[in-house]
C-alpha cells in the first residue's frame, strides 16, 4: 500500500482535481466501491450501475471516514460538494471510467504485481481448466501461486467465490492485492471477453497471454462473432503492447482463430494444437479418468500421466502445458508439474457409483463445449449416451437450438430441462431449445432440473452414460435475481443412492 495524494491520482489520469474544501487534498489510503467495506482514509468509487445510483452512498461513506470519491457525473460532483467531499470526476465513456479506475488502483496500492508473474487465459472454452491446471501445477513445482476465475479466488486451500470471471477492477486489484500479501510468485487468472472490452484489466502487466478456441458464445453482448474476436484480439494487441514485460502469446493453431493470428500478432508467439505448432503433443491413452501424453518442443520430448478425463482435455493439458514452457520451464518439468494436478471441479468430473453407469458432470454451456463434451464421452464407448441440459435465460437466445442439435446428434437420448433461466420464462427457453431437437431423435422436456437428473439416471442402464451439462461447479441455480441451492453432483448423487440395485 502506497499513500498518494488525491491530485496525484487526478493528474495520473489526466483529469483535473475538483477542490471542494480549502486546501483539500487529501492522502488515499485504500480503495473500496463496496459500501459495506469503507476503508478509512479511502478512495470510495461509486460504480456506475443500471439498478442504481451509488452515489446515495457518499453521505454514509464520509461518515465512515473515506476521504474522497470517484463519481461519474456532474450532478453528483456537486452533491459531493455539498457534502465537503473532495472527489474526482470519470465520466463513464466507452471503457475510460474501468481504464483510469484500473490505473488508479495500482498506484494506491503500490502495484501488488510488481513481484508477481501474471498470466491470463482467454477463449470461448477451456479457459477455467486451463488455469486451473497451470496455476496447481506451479504449486506441484513448490511456487505459491493464484488462482482468479470462474471458480474463484485461491491463494491458498480455500477458494473464495466471485461474482465476475474476471472481476471489476477496484475487486480484480483488491484480489491481487490479497496475492501479493500472501507471499505468491505467480498469479493465473482468467480473461473474459466482457473484461477486455470494458478495459478492466487496465493497468496489468501481463507476462503471458494465452489463446485456448472462439466459438459462439456472448453474442447477446458482442453481437457478431467478428466483435467477439475483435474483443478477444485485444488481449494479444493493446494489452500486449501495454505490458511493462516481454509478453508472449500461446496460441491454439487448431482453432481458426488462433492460426489467423499467429501470423500476424506484433507479439511473441508459442504455438500448441497442431502438427504445424512449436509445441506438438500426442495423447497415448485416453480415460474417463486420465489421460497419458506425450510431449515434444523444440529438442526436448516428454511423457506423463495425467489426472485430468476426456478427449476434450488433451487440449486444455496442451495449452497448460505451452503456458509453463512460456513462463521458462523445461518441458519435463512442466509434464511433470501436470501428473500432480487433480481434474477440475465440475469440469468431465466422474461421479462413481455401484450401478455400472458412467455419470458425468460438466461445465459446458456453449455447442461447441458440448460437442467436445459429447465426442469425448463417446469415445468411452458407452452404449448409449443420456445428456440432460439447458440454457441460461437473459443470455445468447440463438445458440439455444444449435446446443439441441448438438445434443441429439451426439445422444441417444437428449433430456432438456432448466439451466439458470434468470428473468425469463423457463418454459420459454425449453421451446426455444426445442425447436433445435434433429426430427426423429428421442427427447424428453422436464422444467425442473432435479426431476431431469432423476430421470436420466433412472433410465440409464449397466453400461451407458449419463452427461449432466451447463453447470459443472456450481452449486446454485438462478431463478429471477435470486440464486437457490442447487449442485448437479450432489443431485446426481442422490439419485444414484435412490436407484434400486
Amino acid at each position: 500500500m502506497a499513500d498518494v495524494r488525491l491530485s496525484s491520482l487526478a493528474q495520473l489520469i489526466g483529469a483535473r482535481i475538483h477542490e471542494l474544501t480549502s486546501n483539500s487534498d487529501p492522502w488515499i489510503k485504500g480503495v473500496s466501491s463496496d459500501s459495506r467495506n469503507p476503508v478509512a482514509g479511502g478512495l470510495f468509487v461509486c460504480m456506475p450501475s443500471a439498478s442504481r445510483d451509488t452515489h446515495e452512498y457518499l453521505p454514509e461513506m464520509k461518515k465512515a471516514g473515506m476521504a474522497a470519491a470517484i463519481v461519474h457525473n456532474k450532478s453528483a460532483l456537486k452533491y459531493a460538494q455539498s457534502l465537503g467531499m473532495p472527489a474526482i470526476l470519470i465520466e463513464p465513456t466507452g471503457s475510460r471510467f474501468n481504464f483510469c479506475l484500473g490505473r488508479i488502483c495500482r498506484e494506491v496500492l503500490g502495484d501488488p504485481t510488481s513481484k508477481m508473474r501474471v498470466i491470463g487465459v482467454t477463449g470461448t472454452n477451456g479457459k477455467t481448466t486451463t488455469a486451473w491446471v497451470i496455476r496447481n501445477a506451479l504449486v506441484a513445482m513448490g511456487k505459491k501461486a493464484a488462482y482468479l476465475g470462474t471458480l474463484g479466488f485461491q491463494s491458498d486451500e480455500k477458494m473464495i467465490e466471485l461474482s465476475n470471471t474476471t472481476p471489476f477492477p477496484v475487486e480484480l486489484w483488491s484480489w491481487l492485492d490479497q496475492a501479493a500479501k500472501a507471499g505468491c510468485s505467480e498469479v493465473v487468472m482468467e480473461v473474459s471477453s466482457h473484461a477486455l472490452f470494458e478495459r478492466r484489466l487496465a493497468g496489468v502487466n501481463f507476462d503471458v497471454g494465452i489463446f485456448t478456441n472462439l466459438t459462439q458464445d456472448h453474442l447477446d453482448f458482442h453481437g457478431t462473432m467478428e466483435e467477439y474476436a475483435a474483443a478477444k484480439k485485444l488481449f494479444f494487441t493493446e494489452y500486449a503492447a501495454a505490458s511493462g514485460r516481454s509478453f508472449t502469446g500461446v496460441l491454439n493453431l487448431s482453432d481458426p482463430v488462433g492460426a489467423a493470428w499467429a501470423k500476424e500478432l506484433p507479439c511473441r508467439v508459442l504455438t500448441f494444437g497442431s502438427a504445424f505448432a512449436q509445441l506438438q503433443t500426442e495423447a497415448e491413452v485416453v480415460k474417463v479418468d486420465g489421460i497419458q501424453l506425450n510431449a515434444q518442443y523444440e529438442k526436448q520430448k516428454a511423457s506423463g500421466n495425467l489426472r485430468l478425463g476426456g478427449l476434450f482435455n488433451v487440449e486444455n493439458a496442451s495449452s497448460a502445458l505451452a503456458g509453463l514452457v512460456a513462463l521458462g520451464f523445461s518441458l519435463k518439468e512442466a509434464m511433470k508439474s501436470l501428473e500432480d494436478v487433480n481434474a477440475v471441479p465440475g469440469r468431465f468430473e466422474a461421479i462413481r457409483n455401484g450401478h455400472g453407469i458412467g455419470v458425468i458432470v460438466d461445465y459446458a454451456h456453449t455447442p461447441d463445449a458440448l460437442e467436445q463434451l459429447l465426442k469425448s464421452a463417446r469415445g468411452l464407448n458407452p452404449k448409449k449416451i443420456i445428456t440432460v441440459f439447458g440454457c441460461g435465460g437473459d443470455r445468447d437466445r440463438s445458440k439455444r437450438p444449435k446446443m439441441a442439435k448438438v445434443v441429439s446428434e451426439n445422444s441417444e437420448v437428449a433430456v432438456i430441462t432448466s439451466d439458470n433461466p434468470r428473468t425469463e420464462d423457463p418454459q420459454a427457453i425449453l421451446d426455444d431449445v426445442q425447436a433445435g431437437v434433429v426430427p426423429g431423435a428421442d427427447s424428453v422436456t422436464i422444467i425442473d432440473r432435479r426431476e431431469a437428473i432423476n430421470h436420466a439416471i433412472n433410465a440409464a442402464e449397466e453400461g451407458d452414460f449419463v452427461v449432466i451439462a451447463g453447470k459443472g461447479h456450481e452449486d446454485y441455480q438462478i431463478i429471477g435475481r435470486t440464486k437457490h441451492p442447487m449442485d448437479d453432483r450432489k443431485m446426481a448423487r442422490e439419485a444414484l443412492d435412490a436407484r434400486k440395485k
